[in-house]
């Protein structure tokens, strides 16, 4: 393939293309899962995406000769992280293309001079603004269908990446695990003696106190403490946790959310669960109307699917690794049997986060869908 052009996607013409790729890449791909277009115009829109107040972002598309949308991606300068991690990394995301390695270069070029005009030295990616956007390319299990929450790829993707240089800096991966027919007894145990111990209880939190009783800012308040160390993340800003607390609290049923208190009433872990709508968002390609939004009504109401996704867990830093976690499946596991669901999968766990990973072990958990974040030098790239 020749003459590709890359442009950046400052027209509404240029903005649908953008949209619209996966769905030409994925045709026919039961394993994808399509974001909504409208998350996607958001995610640009610095009225709607409160990220964009610390970070500047780029969307580009690639055209072959005869105008054909052959390639995006989207270029990403988070400054808040880049002084926290003290780093000049530009990050790509949202990177689509046909297996043709001149649109894949020529991609990845566009986003890395973007960033060293930016004074920017390396690139990274697939990452977002925030951690609670989709990051790591899937490196593994493609034949495996993916989750509202995560990347999905074809297989040539990282072998592109690989023949440009880039580098591995973290892997994810996710856990899969039946839910048992009863609490395993040890969790009962564990559970008992810590929250005991901790003098901590268990609070059920209603859609009133989520949606209208800022008990999700509280949430997400805690997220911030609880990853902070983690690779690439930086706090949500105030505006970030209204944002979020808005668009993803309303979507989950109360009696998926553990939350567990101290003494005092304060927030010390929470497990935010859901039934999964991977399947509701296939059937609506990407769009709410005209019937998109009646699929993934029926699944959040009135269907749920047989996974539950476990999408975020979090316990104050000084509690971790204390048995807080176990008490979550105490909460949860009997709220799953009667809803019918038999499996669960978690959302990415950074491959070297130990006590994350072994909280797992008594369910006989099988380790799939292996992500990479890469990395490369700017200058090797743009030398090439």
């Amino acid at each position: 393939m020749n003459d590709i052009t890359v442009k950046e996607a400052t027209s509404r013409k240029a903005m649908n293309d953008f949209i619209a790729l996966p769905r030409k890449i994925y045709e026919g791909n039961d394993c994808y899962v399509p974001d909504l277009d409208i998350d996607i115009r958001s995610t640009f829109d610095p009225k709607k995406n409160a990220g964009l107040e610390h970070s500047d972002i780029v969307p580009f598309v690639a055209y072959d000769a005869e105008g054909n949308v052959v390639g995006r991606i989207a270029g990403i300068i988070n400054h808040k992280a880049n002084e926290k991690w003290r780093t000049r990394c530009v990050r790509f995301s949202m990177i689509e293309f046909v297996d043709d390695e001149q649109v894949s270069k020529a991609l990845i070029d566009a986003v890395a001079a973007w960033g060293r005009k930016r004074g920017m030295t390396h690139i990274q990616g697939p990452m977002g603004i925030s951690d609670f956007d989709k990051e790591g390319m899937l490196v593994e299990d493609f034949d495996l269908c993916s989750s509202m929450i995560t990347i999905y790829n074809p297989p040539y993707y990282p072998q592109h990446m690989d023949r440009m240089g880039f580098r591995k800096e973290v892997d994810w991966v996710q856990i899969q695990v039946p839910v048992p027919a009863e609490v395993p007894p040890l969790f009962s145990r564990v559970a008992t003696r810590s929250l005991d111990m901790l003098g901590l209880k268990f609070r059920k939190v209603t859609r009133t106190e989520l949606t209208n009783g800022g008990y999700a800012q509280r949430i997400f308040k805690l997220l911030n403490s609880a990853y902070s160390p983690l690779f690439g993340f930086t706090e949500l800003s105030e505006r970030q946790v209204n944002d979020f607390a808005k668009t993803y609290i309303p979507l989950v049923d109360p009696r998926f959310i553990s939350a567990i208190e101290d003494r005092n009433s304060e927030l010390v872990g929470v497990a935010i669960t859901m039934g999964s709508l991977s399947k509701a968002l296939q059937k609506s390609r990407g769009r709410l109307l005209p019937f998109g939004w009646f699929h993934l009504l029926r699944s959040l109401k009135w269907k749920h699917e047989d996974k539950v996704e476990l999408m975020l867990i979090a316990v104050r830093p000084d509690l971790q690794g204390k048995g807080v976690n176990a008490a979550f499946f105490v909460d949860l596991i009997p709220i799953y049997n009667a809803c019918g669901m038999t499996w669960a999968e978690t959302g990415p766990q950074l491959e070297d986060n130990v006590r994350e990973l072994s909280q797992w072990r008594l369910l006989g958990p099988k380790y799939v869908k292996r992500r990479r974040c890469y990395t490369c030098e700017i200058n090797h790239l743009l030398n090439l």
